[in-house]
C-alpha cells in the first residue's frame, strides 16, 4: 500500500494541472522558450504522448489545456499556442514552442501511474497481481488457479452501471475513454473532457467509449484517449490498419453499436 500510494503521490505531484506547484503547473505558467527542468516522471510521459501523437496522426495533442478549460474540464486557461511536435526535450528538461504554451498530461499520467505501480509491486517481490485505478487495468500474471485476469468494459449508458463485455488479461493493460460522466449536453450538443484536435473543440458523436489493449498502460491510456477523438469512424480505421485490439461502443437510439478492430473478439470471455 505505501509503495502504491508513493507512486500516486508522486505522479499527481509532477502532473497534474489542479496543483498550483506541481511541476506541470508552473511549466505552464513559465512564458519563455528557454529550457524549463522537469523531472524523468514528467519527460517520460512527454516523450510517450508525443509517440501517440504521431501514431494517431495528431488525436492526441496535450496542449489544448486551454480548450479543455474553456469548456469547464480543468483548471488550465488560455488559448493553446504552439504546436505539440515542435516541443523539444533533452534528459533534464523541455522547451515550448511558444511561450504560452500550456500542456495538459491527463489523458497520460494515470496509464503512467499504473505502469509505475507494477514497478513497484515487482520491486517488493509480487509477479502476479490485476491493478484497477479511475476505470483502466493493468495485469501482470496469472489469477490464483492460473486463469487470466478478468475486466469488464461498462456499458456507457445512463442509468445502472453493468457490464457491456467481459474480457481476459494476461500481461496487459486495458484502458476505456468516453464520455458517460465527465460531460453535460448544451442546445442539444454533447460536450465532453476529450478534445478533438481536429475541430479545436470537445469531441460530439455518436461515439459513447472505446477501450483498447496494449503492452503497457500508459500507451493505453493515451491511446483511448485519441481514439475516442477521433470518432466513429476515423477510429476504428486507424485502429484497424495499425492493428490495435479496440472496442468502440456508440449510441444508436436507445441502444448501443458495437466495432471491434484487430484481436478484441478474440477476448472476450462473456457478452
Amino acid at each position: 500500500m505505501r509503495a502504491i500510494a508513493g507512486v500516486i503521490e508522486t505522479t499527481d505531484a509532477a502532473m497534474s494541472p489542479f496543483r498550483k506547484w506541481s511541476e506541470i503547473s508552473v511549466f505552464n505558467r513559465s512564458r519563455t522558450t528557454d529550457w524549463l527542468p522537469l523531472s524523468s516522471v514528467v519527460l517520460r510521459a512527454i516523450a510517450k504522448a508525443q509517440s501517440v501523437a504521431a501514431r494517431t496522426r495528431g488525436a492526441f495533442d496535450p496542449t489544448l489545456g486551454g480548450l479543455v478549460g474553456r469548456y469547464g474540464f480543468g483548471p488550465i486557461t488560455g488559448a493553446p499556442a504552439g504546436a505539440f511536435r515542435d516541443l523539444e526535450l533533452r534528459a533534464d528538461g523541455a522547451r515550448k514552442a511558444h511561450p504560452r504554451q500550456t500542456l495538459d498530461l491527463c489523458g497520460i499520467a494515470k496509464g503512467q501511474a499504473l505502469n509505475r505501480c507494477a514497478d513497484a509491486l515487482r520491486s517488493i517481490g509480487l509477479e502476479a497481481f490485476f491493478i484497477e485505478m479511475g476505470g483502466e487495468v493493468l495485469a501482470r500474471g496469472t489469477r490464483p488457479d492460473g486463469s487470466p485476469w478478468r475486466a469488464a468494459v461498462e456499458r456507457p449508458l445512463p442509468g445502472r452501471a453493468e457490464p457491456q463485455r467481459v474480457v481476459a488479461l494476461r500481461d496487459e493493460a486495458l484502458a476505456t475513454s468516453g464520455d458517460l460522466i465527465n460531460s453535460y449536453v448544451l442546445a442539444g450538443h454533447r460536450y465532453g473532457h476529450i478534445t478533438d484536435p481536429q475541430r479545436m473543440a470537445p469531441a460530439d458523436s455518436a461515439l459513447a467509449s472505446v477501450s483498447v489493449f496494449a503492452r503497457r498502460a500508459i500507451t493505453a491510456d493515451a491511446l483511448a484517449t485519441a481514439l475516442f477523438a477521433l470518432g466513429p469512424k476515423r477510429g476504428p480505421a486507424l485502429a484497424e490498419h495499425a492493428g490495435m485490439d479496440a472496442l468502440f461502443l456508440s449510441r444508436d437510439g436507445a441502444g448501443l453499436r458495437e466495432v471491434m478492430t484487430g484481436r478484441f473478439r478474440d477476448r472476450i470471455i462473456w457478452g
